[in-house]
């Protein structure tokens, strides 16, 4: 004997209804088969729904009566010959009235009850079984339609009636051992109290009633076939990596159904878990798919946690009191008021303090819960013993669920710590002795987020997906994203990291796609965005609150620099080129880091000296160690050096300074790399990492430019430069009169800091600097004489890019 339950999807039209019949009729060949099927789909739904308008006064519902009407009657002739439709369409034709008439008398009171409401939804399952059965006696395929109403027995509470299973298995044994048909059909849902009044089995009642009919016939497998391939890790419709779970025990499947995975529904487990009756479930429209098997004890897969699950629409209720400290009894209260007014707890957390004790309920039930309790306590609310019942809505409950979870110390740790490297507050936990299930109440904003985070975590084992926001698409911003373009394969195969820019912005546009940017046709995406506004770009970037999100700055502006503390407050790492957050003043920066560390993200900013050299992780990696900075000499801007490897007197002055410009060397106005005010801010930066608290005002800036050169125009400036061309000659001259060349260099030395040219000799490890490099020489507890040396490109948008694609990696690490 074998049960064969078929959802409201795959039964919902009659092209779905061949379908299954294709499917029972391969299974009844090997074995006598029970079919148990659902309403057509959405056809419950629109019953109720006509039921409700006429309880209200609305007419509306007619329409949803001749719906439900047209829906059988061309299910009807598209599924039975045209010669045999005649007595089938009359069934439904009278049905159908009789629905008409009980619709016209709720309009006519003005009521809707619970046994209105039950004889109502019993419609759609006894109409859809009658056509199905006739549409396999059309097929020559002997089938018998039974009436649930006459086998299975309940008690009379309406809409979530409880089966007497002594009587309801007496009379299926009766029925079946006295009948010897191959194959039966049954609705789904549909009861009846010891009066023969029609009761419904409630949530997931034709699931019910195939674990009922199952059990009471010791059947050999239960198959319940859906629109899906079993039971997933986690919902498809939030993440897009969830995989089929193909074996699972009873108590795990419990879990997750209970905890929202509408696959199968808890009472369906029950009856036949009692009888070790194996649950297949099964894809109507993939029916070769292998499915979830459901058993007493399921075959181990690698995985520690067998799925996430999730419900939504929580309230979360919380009393507390000073007045409840080692007084026993408020427990039993609080539950006693949420009982009386049948509220179901859905989970159940206490401090050890006694202080308080936290539920959650449904939200739609919060407020009847609210008058309940604090009606029970009200003597000591006005003590001020107690507060009043505090209640916390748009919440929801993210569970793992898995027996192997008992033996494997530090899941809980892995799950709580993975939604907190993503911003996701959890406000209250609750754990099982048993281990097989860890719940967390978080806000329902973040449900996709932790879903997603969690998933990661515990069954991604291909790649962490990680989002970034890049601001600023100029030279620098270009490189990185043709860097991102071409490394994507690399990062997938060797550091299993998907990084997909899902949102650009530059000082025309602004663009966010969840789904990601092609990074082959950016330009032209970005073209076609918003207008450019970094605050609305950010409140997007937040509002989206994907998982892994990096905001990469690879500009110079300061109001994008103003934004970074509302990206670390919501765990949005942050990833800097832009030198203005790091050498702003030092409050500012020090905040910075501290949001960093306080949320679980990232505030690196490695571009901000050398561009692409690892100077800062350098000094991080010193300090971190245990090492101790002493000095620092350094020659930071690749454009001076450029600027003064290449001026040797034979061309003027501003001749090398604009070609330096043109190779894309300087900033749009050199003179922020010629004053020395760039070299400051990097020294100033240096100095902060190395554990300084040093302002801009306290380093000595030696300039070499004239006053007449900072006036004016970027034009102008080249002008000045022009006129100045004596003065830049005569510092050449001298350097050279020494057998030295000028450098740019900057010094921090026990506290102080400075930056202006120098006379280097052939002998000083500053000499032999070429082109656009950089050095920095580090002198430290560890490197007294010989110090530590990081040498090379400090300039060019292709290196500086790299370093921010290298400060990328490091923030997915996190």
């Amino acid at each position: 004997m074998q049960v064969l339950k078929f959802g409201g999807t795959s039964v919902a039209n009659a092209e779905n209804i061949s379908k299954v019949i294709s499917i029972v009729q391969a299974a009844a060949q090997k074995d006598t088969t029970v079919v148990v099927v659902s309403a057509l789909g959405g056809v419950t739904d629109l019953l109720l729904n006509a039921a409700a308008l006429a309880a209200e006064g609305n007419e509306t519902y007619k329409e949803k009566l001749v719906t439900i009407e047209q829906r059988h009657m061309d299910a009807v002739k598209q599924l039975i010959p045209v010669a045999s439709q005649s007595q089938l369409l009359s069934l439904v034709k009278k049905s159908c009235n009789e629905i008409e008439d009980i619709c016209s008398g709720i309009f006519l009171l003005g009521e809707l009850t619970a046994r209105s409401r039950d004889r109502i939804g019993s419609y759609g399952e006894w109409l859809s079984s009658q056509i199905i059965a006739a549409a396999f006696r059309a097929l020559g395929t002997a089938a018998e339609w039974k009436d649930s109403r006459e086998l299975i027995t309940t008690n009379s509470a309406f809409t979530h009636a409880e089966v007497d299973f002594t009587v309801t298995n007496t009379k299926i044994a009766a029925f079946f051992t006295g009948d010897y048909s191959r194959l039966f059909i049954l609705p789904g849902f549909i009861a009846a109290d010891k009066n023969n009044i029609t009761t419904t089995l409630g949530r997931g009642g034709s699931d019910y009633t195939a674990a009922i009919l199952a059990s009471a016939l010791a059947a050999d497998v239960l198959e319940i076939w859906t629109d899906v391939s079993g039971m997933m890790t986690a919902d498809p419709r939030l993440t897009g990596n969830a995989r089929i779970i193909p074996s699972i025990t009873y108590q795990e499947a419990m879990e997750l159904s209970h905890f929202g995975a509408k696959v199968i529904y808890p009472p369906t487990i029950q009856p036949v878990m009692n009888k070790g009756i194996p649950v297949w479930i099964k894809n109507t429209f993939a029916p070769q798919d292998p499915g979830t098997l459901i058993e007493s004890s399921a075959a181990r897969n690698g995985d520690i946690v067998r799925g996430i699950s999730s419900i939504n629409n929580i309230a979360l209720l919380s009393l507390e009191g000073s007045g409840m400290v080692g007084i026993p009894g408020f427990s039993k209260r609080l539950f006693e008021a949420l009982s009386s007014e049948k509220i179901n707890v859905i989970l159940i957390t206490q401090s050890s303090s006694e202080h308080s004790i936290c539920v959650a309920v449904d939200a739609a039930s919060a407020a009847r819960a609210k008058q309940a309790v604090d009606a029970v306590f009200a003597n000591e609310i006005a003590l001020q013993k107690v507060d009043p019942l505090l209640i916390e809505s748009d919440l929801s409950i993210v569970a793992l669920v898995g027996e192997s979870m008992k033996s494997h110390p530090g899941i809980s740790g892995r799950m709580f710590s993975a939604m907190g490297r993503n911003g996701v507050n959890v406000r209250a936990i609750a754990q099982g002795s048993s281990e097989k299930n860890i719940s967390a109440v978080i806000a329902t904003r973040d449900v996709r987020k932790a879903i997603n985070v969690l998933h990661e975590e515990f069954f991604e084992t291909t790649y962490k997906q990680v989002n970034l926001f890049i601001a600023g698409t100029g030279n620098v911003g270009a490189k990185l994203i043709g860097q991102l373009q071409q490394q994507a394969a690399v990062l997938s195969q060797r550091l299993r990291l998907q990084v997909r820019v899902a949102g650009l912005s530059n000082s025309r546009h602004r663009l966010i796609k969840e789904e990601g940017i092609d990074l082959g046709k950016w330009r032209e995406e970005l073209e076609a965005g918003q207008p450019a506004d970094i605050d609305q770009f950010v409140s997007e970037a937040i509002a989206r609150n994907l998982r892994n999100s990096i905001f990469v700055d690879v500009t110079a502006n300061e109001k994008v620099a103003s934004v970074y503390d509302k990206l670390l407050q919501k765990s949005i790492s942050v990833v800097a080129c832009n030198k203005i957050a790091a050498s702003s003043a030092y409050e500012n920066y020090q905040r910075l880091k501290e949001l960093a560390g306080e949320f679980n993200s990232r505030f690196l900013f490695e571009t901000n000296v050398g561009a692409g050299l690892p100077i800062i992780g350098t000094l991080n990696d010193l300090t971190h160690s245990g090492d101790r900075v002493r000095r620092i000499d350094a020659v930071l801007s690749g454009t001076l050096n450029f600027v003064f490897n290449h001026y040797d007197g034979s061309r003027p002055f501003a001749e090398v300074v604009r070609q330096a410009q043109d190779e894309g060397y300087t900033e749009p106005d050199p003179r922020l790399d010629l004053s020395g005010t760039d070299v400051m801010r990097k020294i100033m930066i240096l100095a902060r990492e190395a554990g300084e608290n040093m302002e801009m005002e306290q380093i000595t800036n030696n300039s070499f430019l004239p006053a007449s050169c900072n006036e004016g125009s970027v034009e102008d400036f080249y002008k000045a430069l022009a006129k100045e061309e004596p003065h830049f000659r005569a510092l050449y001259e001298e350097a050279k009169a020494k057998g030295c060349i000028l450098k740019f260099v900057a010094s921090f030395d026990q506290g102080s800091a400075s930056v202006g040219l120098r006379h280097i000799d052939p002998a000083h490890d500053l000499y032999h600097l070429y082109g656009k490099d950089n050095i920095v020489l580090f002198y430290t507890d560890r490197y007294t004489d010989q110090p530590m040396v990081v040498k090379g490109a400090g300039a060019g948008a292709a290196v500086t890019a790299s370093g921010v694609f290298a400060d990328i990696i490091r923030a997915c690490k996190l």
